[in-house]
């Protein structure tokens, strides 16, 4: 089950006590975005990765922090995909928010902030908590400050917090990921994956293996 985006653009967040506002989704995909039977795969210096880069096979997750769909294929799904797959050496894993909503602009630029090594462990534990600052099927009186609370059990202060969310920089790159999904692979949901250069939906393991095991086959 995935879930489409509703509104479209991003309104720069205002954070120092004004909490995050301002929605924005992407449309659905175009008919030339969908044409390309094989889109081409380009890594960027900004991708968060697991596995070997020489692993015969490519899989890109977008995903977004507000996503229950994504949270439910992290909790449930990606230990099992990670260590049959990313572990064993057949499949190179690329992870990119592709945002919802304002709030999941802010999350990515709060992960980015963070150690490189901290990354995958920061969206696991946003994903975990979405009751806790989510306002997505949640009630969240002060957004801002929920995620200056999850920042400090990851380690950032408020200010720092305050610093990375208000990069209209990061907030613009991180708005071009989901650009770029949509005219490159066809993406308008969440989660989306990228294997080997075609878009696929996969929900459960099984969906996952059955894409996989052919394409592994074939190298």
């Amino acid at each position: 089950m995935t879930r489409k985006q509703l509104l479209i653009g991003l309104v720069v967040v205002a954070v120092v006590g004004l909490g995050v506002a301002a929605w924005f989704v992407f449309s659905g995909p175009s008919s030339d975005a969908t044409a390309s039977a094989t889109p081409t795969v380009l890594l960027t210096k900004d991708d968060h990765t697991l596995g070997s880069p020489k692993a015969p096979v490519t899989v890109i997750e977008y995903a977004a922090p507000m996503c229950p769909h994504c949270a439910h294929f992290d909790m449930n799904v990606f230990p099992d995909f990670k260590r049959e797959y990313i572990d064993t050496g057949k499949v190179y894993f690329v992870f990119r928010v592709y945002p919802l909503g304002a709030p999941d602009v802010a999350v990515e630029a709060m992960a980015q902030c963070l150690p490189k090594e901290n990354y995958f462990s920061f969206i696991d534990m946003m994903y975990r908590n979405q009751s806790q600052w989510d306002p997505d099927g949640y009630t969240i009186p002060d957004i801002h400050g929920a995620l200056v609370h999850m920042g400090a059990i990851a380690g950032l202060t408020s200010a720092q917090v305050d610093t990375c969310i208000g990069d209209q920089a990061a907030q613009q790159r991180i708005q071009q990921v989901g650009t770029d999904a949509q005219a490159r692979y066809g993406v308008y949901q969440t989660p989306s994956f990228i294997i080997d250069g075609r878009l696929a939906n996969p929900v459960t393991l099984e969906d996952m293996k059955a894409i996989l095991d052919p394409e592994l086959a074939k190298k």
